[in-house]
């Protein structure tokens, strides 16, 4: 394994691993698959669904304590693959590698909370290009449009709260479908419901009351059935089914209870099933990569036939990776490469498995095993990526981590120590339970009940930087000062020159006493790296402490061209834009803050000012109506209420008028006595 010094040398080619890595396997056989031949010209419909979180061994005919009668019926019917792979144990990176073809390494993606590149086209482009209607349904925040996969798709129904279930994704689908069809549809469905924490609907609790994961299997298997049933009945001409897991769970083996720190098969090996023309019925039981979804897929739609599990391909060597202890924690780096019936994990040093022998990997035979040249040079040359690069922000607003944290999905803040001698991940694992509740607390900001889990984590993992880095963090933001210094001053002994250490800092005096000293430290931060959302901020605070309003506005606006802006902060710049005479900024950040708020909005007076100052005074009629008369400047909601009333010509405006003399306070009684408007009365 080698570490990539930019992401820019990997877009290039310069570190990529010829073939095996980013584009194909290993494989004995090159010749083209018999199904490359371009399919009739009654393209298929083709149902793409992913089961997130979904094992192997718990859903199929060979699934013990479950029912899956849908999944079952297409097994009974199409080609299943019994050792198929994941690319990477999280969603995103999963996907990712499903609608580009290519492994983590190639398409950039290592964890969730990423932004996939532009480049290269995913699948969806490919099939709308050739005529495909494309429509996606997706069951989680964690593949929300944002992050990368929504192009080429005509329709992608995401979702903004952390999931959604299965019953509901598919009641979208189905209108979808119940639409007019011209001509070939690609549909991709994808089902969260497996994931932590586990609450499967009636009556699927009761009846797995034992084991709720596997009632979830079972009540996404239900929703499977009613998809594949519409689907087959609506889509125009032939039809194609694809069935895949994105990866599995560990549920306690290996010491993982959840998934994306390990590489052992609770994680890694998915369920997958093919259904479709030209497809022969039967059971495949060599190793496959999930990737292979996108050349499968494309060969299903006539668009060329390599690498195609239609047909099926010759032995290749899979790979995958599981890159967030690294990236995280400065951990090792872990790499799989499944040859045949050996499976082989590489972290700091070499683990074998013989899947055949020993399908639960309990015996490493490292010492005694030969791995073939093709394994030994991909495990060696797979690129691994940059933690400063890798970990770099995608824009996320603190409201989009704390959806991503409630599904166990949080990542690190800063790059880590990197170390030739860091632990394995696997011997790390008593510390995973800790680190995520530490992790969902920090982001929850409940920073009294994170400190001692995270002080736990620094006395089994001295060097976790991200550790550290969340301490001072914590101290910093319950006003522990002393505490804060302390830790930072750790931070900059495990790393002298982390960029990320110095933010922090400047974050931590910022927010005290010394703020003056942090000004500088932020301006080059924000020189240095212009999409630092949290500098950025601080900065926008600091102006406003200045006085530097047109700059304060500047930062919020930069701000939220970097990820969306919630209602606070819309509020923020609607009030900072009327301190500047911006009206027209104003009422836009006022407006959409209004939108966000609904009934909880509490700045109808600043829209009436607004409203009435643009002269668009029906609008501010509406908004003064909708002030409280328990607002502290309720008098002034008067007095410009009666103003919009005279220049509306209403008939009570005499009445509106009193009613401002009546109410007025020490500020508007001497607005209201020099207001020409009331002067010559009722007009």
């Amino acid at each position: 394994m080698r570490l990539s010094p930019s992401w820019s040398r990997l877009r290039s080619g310069a570190l990529l691993v010829a073939s095996v890595v980013l584009a194909g396997c290993a494989r004995t056989n090159e010749a083209e698959p018999a199904s490359s031949a371009p399919l009739r010209a009654n393209k298929p419909s083709i149902l793409l669904v992913t089961l997130d979180t979904t094992r192997a061994d718990a859903i199929g005919p060979d699934a013990r304590g479950v029912e899956t009668p849908s999944f079952n019926a297409l097994v009974a019917r199409g080609r299943r693959f019994t050792r198929a792979y994941a690319a990477a144990p999280e969603t995103l990176p999963a996907h990712s590698s499903m609608m580009t073809g290519l492994y983590p390494a190639g398409h950039g993606i290592h964890e969730n909370g990423r932004a996939l590149p532009a480049e290269p086209a995913l699948l969806a482009e490919r099939l709308q290009q050739s005529g495909y209607r494309t429509a996606a349904f997706v069951s989680s925040f964690v593949l929300a449009r944002r992050f990368g996969l929504g192009r080429g798709f005509g329709n992608y129904d995401d979702v903004e709260r952390p999931e959604r279930p299965a019953r509901e994704t598919t009641d979208r689908a189905l209108e979808y479908l119940a639409g007019k069809a011209d001509g070939p549809v690609f549909l991709w469905v994808h089902y969260f419901d497996a994931h932590a924490p586990y609450a499967p609907a009636e009556p699927f609790r009761t009846r797995y009351l034992k084991n709720p994961y596997l009632g979830e299997i079972a009540a996404v298997d239900e929703q499977l059935g009613r998809l594949v049933a519409a689907f087959q009945a609506g889509a125009p001409g032939p039809v194609a089914v694809v069935v895949v897991g994105d990866h599995g769970e560990g549920l306690g083996d290996h010491g993982e209870a959840q998934h994306g720190n390990l590489l052992y098969d609770s994680t890694m090996r998915v369920p997958l099933v093919l259904v479709g023309p030209g497809v022969s019925a039967g059971t495949v039981d060599a190793p496959v990569s999930t990737r292979r979804i996108f050349h499968t897929i494309l060969d299903l739609a006539g668009l060329g036939g390599a690498d195609s599990l239609r047909a099926g391909l010759g032995p290749e060597l899979v790979l995958g990776e599981a890159m967030k202890p690294f990236l995280e924690y400065g951990w090792q780096p872990q790499i799989m490469a499944v040859d045949g019936a050996q499976k082989i994990i590489f972290a700091g040093r070499n683990e074998v498995y013989d899947m055949t022998a020993d399908p639960k990997e309990a015996s490493d035979i490292a010492s005694t095993a030969t791995l073939s040249r093709a394994a030994r040079n991909a495990l060696k040359d797979y690129p691994v990526p940059s933690p400063g690069v890798a970990n770099a922000p995608s824009g996320l607003s603190e409201e989009d981590r704390r959806k991503l944290a409630s599904l166990g999905y949080v990542s690190a803040g800063a790059a880590p120590v990197v170390r030739k001698d860091a632990p394995r991940p696997v011997d790390m694992a008593f510390l995973f339970d800790v680190m995520e509740k530490a992790s969902d607390l920090f982001v929850r900001e409940e920073y009294a009940r994170a400190i001692p889990l995270l002080e736990q984590i620094r006395a089994k993992d001295a060097f976790n930087l991200d550790a550290v880095l969340r301490l001072a963090t914590a101290h910093s933001a319950l006003g522990h000062d002393e505490a804060a210094t302390k830790m930072f001053d750790r931070a900059r002994g495990l790393a002298p020159q982390s960029a990320d250490v110095r933010t922090y800092w400047a974050l931590h005096l910022a927010r005290g006493a010394r703020w003056e000293e942090a000004v500088p430290m932020l301006e080059k931060i924000a020189a240095e790296s212009p999409g630092r959302v949290p500098v950025l901020e601080a900065l926008a605070r600091v102006r406003e402490r200045q006085g530097r309003t047109l700059e304060a506005l500047a930062f919020w606006r930069q701000i939220h061209s970097l990820r969306r802006a919630g209602a606070l902060e819309l509020i923020k710049v609607g009030e900072l834009s009327m301190e500047a005479e911006d009206t027209e900024g104003a009422l836009s950040a006022f407006e959409a803050a209004r939108i966000a708020q609904g009934s909880d909005f509490r700045h109808n007076l600043e829209l009436g000012v607004l409203y009435l100052s643009a002269r668009r005074f029906e609008e501010a009629r509406a908004a003064l109506d909708r002030v409280s008369p328990r607002h502290p400047a309720y008098p002034m909601a008067l007095f410009k209420r009666a103003q919009v009333s005279v220049l509306l010509r209403e008939p009570d405006r005499a009445s509106r008028i009193e009613a401002a003399r009546r109410g007025a306070d020490a500020t508007t009684r001497e607005l209201i006595a020099r207001e020409r408007l009331f002067q010559s009365g009722p007009r």
